[in-house]
């Protein structure tokens, strides 16, 4: 059972910690080599040059002014400076809104704090159940509604203090969310058009054996939504064609490394070996390797590019639909399009950016088997995660420790050993068994067959909350509590226990408060340091960058990773919420997590910049702008993202001409499948 001095320990090892970060951080920063890493959207936008183009030789590496030094805590006070405009024109309305999750716990839980302070623990403290049950507890249990006296009137205080708490959280979440649907409303209406407003994405297209299926998708738009219909691209599987894409930009990645090398030392030519990852087999010469390699993948790419735009079976029973308005796209999204509901699916389709194109070909029909299988999976990957869930509940439990390495007993009560393990080691092993955890239900959501980035990551945030609900919330408190009270399990009637576990569920705050310590306050410290980016870029600046361009690829303005962060925000929330009434002592752990985390995210440049629309375009040729917004990357060949438009073509004008369908009715316009069905010619 931790005790005060535990978590003092515990308390003590995390501060240093996110000091240790927070410091290396703001030495880093302020280094010109770094200059890319910390300030990667300034560099984009082109409001910062690189301070390493100027000066002396060592002063383009390393700051030589020791009066910026002092200053080294000043990104604090700038970071909240910055006016939520200024915010939402900088990094989106996506980073204001997550910001502001931050401030809704600070809103919620700093007024509860105070009263739980003032009102409920000093209710608590002056009782002695604890002592009178002989359970094992410590001076935090004490200050907890376990060491309230069953039938004791002095639960009327914690029960108008839920009411008044629950009261209190839906006042402040009101509040908010009228301030975010006013803040979209008005981004929405200022924002940049974007290609998804006037598009739906549309599956389940059925087969016809007289026409493709561009044609089919022509024909019945402009038959059932004849005044709105504008164009349309269908869905090529195109899986194959991108990995050999894929793989040939990492052959020439390779290929500008060995030049680089070279040309620095034109004396020795580069080698490689051709086996495994080049650890072994033939030693050859490495630029004539890569050389060979890239020609063998161009002249594949070929042969695949052009299988894909000739073979009818490479077309999906799947397009995206584009409309002359939002009303009319609207429309057809929310709206049943034929009387077989399994036909004709239509959702709104995502930002072109945010497709997930892998998952497209996955036929409709497979999607229900494909979530039926992740579901059973994660089922039993919740179930049996239990284990170290009770591996990492029994570290806390010294005399368990004691008794399986007795020789360590010496050691371990050594005060400051013990309130080591006891205050900060069960928080750390739980943060270290749940490090690959998000990447593991991400690949689940991906075999889900969900098609945008931004529904993978709300996938797997709902399952990974789900994780932390059951195992670390519950799983935590039942474990822990079998551990702590097993000897009083043992010596009492079964009717006695469940009454022992409600007495014990209180006191498993005290290991929420060192997980809250080692994940909430070292971890958001650390992700200011941004160690990964860091490190890459150096690598790639000092191995591939050789012109002005590679620099700016290389650089990573880095995103939130919503579907780890958030799930984490919620388990916050949820923690400070159930005990802020049973175990009060919790709710400092939980403000000044949301105190640092509001601090750290706001510095952070977090998301892809959204621009405002400064300027409306009258005589805009929408279709132009709409036909090749969904095209699969691999056929733009490097086409940049934001440029749509391949052509003018100004004629909206809808004539009758017959349908290939011999059973139909004439469908009005020319078709222009030849337009839509392929891939532009490369």
């Amino acid at each position: 059972m931790a005790t005060l001095a535990d978590i003092g320990v515990a308390a003590a090892i995390n501060i240093l910690s996110a000091f240790a970060f927070l410091l290396a951080f703001a030495i880093l920063r302020l280094q010109p080599i770094n200059d890319r890493v910390y300030f990667p959207k300034w560099y984009l936008k082109g409001v910062r040059s690189s301070p390493t183009h100027s000066g002396a030789f060592v002063q383009k590496f390393v700051n030589l002014e020791w009066r910026s030094y002092l200053r080294f805590l000043g990104w604090m006070p700038a970071a909240l400076k910055m006016p939520e405009p200024e915010l939402i024109d900088h990094a989106g309305l996506d980073s204001a809104v997550y910001l502001r999750i931050y401030l809704i716990g600070l809103k919620i839980f700093v007024p509860i704090a105070i009263l739980a302070f003032a009102v409920l623990v000093p209710v608590n403290w002056t009782n002695s159940t604890l002592e009178n049950l002989k359970v094992v507890y410590s001076d935090i249990d004490k200050l907890s509604i376990s060491n309230i006296p069953k039938g004791s009137q002095r639960f009327w205080a914690h029960l108008v203090m839920a009411y008044v708490f629950s009261f209190w959280t839906c006042y402040v979440l009101l509040k908010e969310y009228g301030i975010i649907a006013s803040m979209r409303l008005h981004f929405l209406a200022s924002e940049k058009r974007r290609p998804d407003q006037f598009t739906v994405l549309v599956r389940n297209v059925p087969p016809d054996p007289d026409e493709s299926i561009s044609e089919l998708v022509e024909h019945f738009f402009l038959v059932n939504h004849r005044d709105h219909y504008l164009t349309h691209q269908v869905v090529y599987n195109a899986n194959k064609l991108a990995k050999l894409v894929e793989e040939k930009k990492n052959m020439q990645n390779w290929l500008d490394y060995y030049q680089l090398k070279y040309d620095r030392n034109p004396s020795k030519r580069p080698t490689r070996k051709t086996g495994f990852l080049g650890l072994c087999g033939k030693k050859v010469d490495a630029i004539e390797f890569y050389t060979s390699e890239i020609e063998r993948l161009s002249k594949e790419e070929a042969t695949e590019r052009e299988k894909v735009k000739k073979n009818p079976k490479s077309v999906m029973p799947v397009a995206f639909v584009s409309f002359r308005t939002r009303w009319g796209a609207a429309v057809c999204a929310q709206t049943q399009q034929t009387r077989n509901p399994t036909l004709w699916l239509t959702k709104w389709a995502p930002e072109p950016r945010d497709v997930y194109w892998k998952n497209l070909p996955i036929p409709f029909v497979s999607l229900t088997v494909r979530r039926l299988i992740i579901a059973v999976a994660f089922f039993f990957l919740t179930f049996f995660f239990m284990i170290p869930i009770a591996f990492v509940q029994s570290l806390a439990n010294i005399e368990g420790i004691e008794k399986a390495v007795p020789f360590l007993k010496h050691i371990i009560e050594v005060h400051i050993i013990k309130s080591f393990i006891q205050g900060f080691l069960p928080g750390i092993a739980l943060k270290i068994f749940l490090i690959f955890l998000p990447t593991i239900l991400m690949l689940m959501s991906k075999f889900e067959g969900f098609i945008s980035l931004s529904a993978l990551e709300r996938r797997s945030a709902s399952k990974y909350y789900l994780f932390l609900l059951v195992n670390v919330f519950l799983g935590s408190i039942i474990a822990g509590t079998a551990f702590e009270q097993l000897d009083t399990f043992i010596h009492q009637s079964a009717t006695e226990i469940p009454k022992t576990i409600g007495v014990s569920i209180p006191m498993k705050a005290t290991f929420f408060i060192t997980y809250i310590m080692v994940d909430g306050w070292a971890g958001i410290a650390g992700e200011i340091l941004r160690l990964k980016p860091l490190i890459i870029y150096h690598l790639k600046n000092f191995f591939l960058v050789k012109t002005e361009k590679d620099r700016e690829e290389a650089m990573d303005p880095g995103s939130v990773d919503f579907g780890s962060s958030e799930p984490q925000i919620q388990l916050y929330f949820l923690l400070g919420l159930v005990y802020a009434v049973v175990t009060p002592f919790l709710l400092p752990f939980i403000i000044i997590f949301f105190g640092l985390a509001y601090v750290v995210f706001r510095h952070q440049e977090a998301m892809m910049k959204d621009t405002v629309e400064q300027a409306r375009e009258p005589n805009l040729d929408l279709k132009a702008y709409l036909l090749n917004a969904y095209i699969h990357p691999v056929f733009k060949d490097g086409e940049d993202d934001d440029n749509f438009s391949i052509g003018e073509e100004q004629e909206y004008d809808n004539t009758l001409v017959p349908t290939k369908r011999q059973s139909r009715r004439n469908t009005p316009a020319h078709s222009k499948c030849d337009g839509s069905s392929s891939p532009p010619q490369l």
